[in-house]
């Protein structure tokens, strides 16, 4: 597993309405021995233990930090998805790759929607190679994880020298 001191991101806590939880100028990640992680700003610290599948999250953010420090920015979002499921699997995590959902309306079966990852049947795993993430993005996650029936997403955009990763939990 990758250690996480000392590393480059930008992390975001995101609520239901797509606003952040608080703000992440600046935001630092400490990995301690104990694999406890903090975010912390200049209001105080918040846990991955205050979220669902903290441990899990935690994992799959590492291996995405990895791919980053390894590939940088410039290659199309396929090149980043190979990468990391090659780290995921190194990492023991099982992952289903561009899961298809169904989507309904009325109880009825309207169409069918792909996501990039899903991660021990618990977190989807969106990637995007994008200037900035933008509001849809949110709220597309928001769409998946209710049409898949999950609480927690993560969006991973590897197009900046600094990844950016945006945790959302419905």
């Amino acid at each position: 597993m990758v250690s996480m001191q000392n590393t480059d991101i930008k992390l975001s806590w995101l609520n239901t309405d797509g606003t952040e939880m608080k703000d992440t100028e600046d935001t630092e990640i400490n990995h301690t021995e104990d694999t406890e992680i903090r975010r912390l700003n200049g209001i105080g610290k918040i846990e991955y233990s205050e979220y669902p599948f903290s441990e899990l999250t935690h994992k799959i953010i590492s291996c995405a930090i990895e791919v980053h420090k390894s590939l940088g920015p410039g290659f199309v979002e396929s090149a980043y998805e190979n990468a990391l499921v090659f780290q995921l699997t190194k990492n023991g995590l099982k992952y289903e790759r561009q899961k298809q959902i169904d989507i309904f309306y009325d109880n009825c079966k309207i169409g069918r929607h792909r996501l990039d990852l899903v991660v021990e049947e618990k977190i989807i795993v969106e990637l995007k190679v994008v200037k900035n993430f933008c509001t849809d993005d949110t709220k597309r996650m928001l769409s998946y994880l209710k049409a898949a029936g999950l609480k927690v997403g993560l969006l991973i955009n590897f197009a900046k020298a600094k990844i950016e990763i945006k945790r959302l939990i419905l």
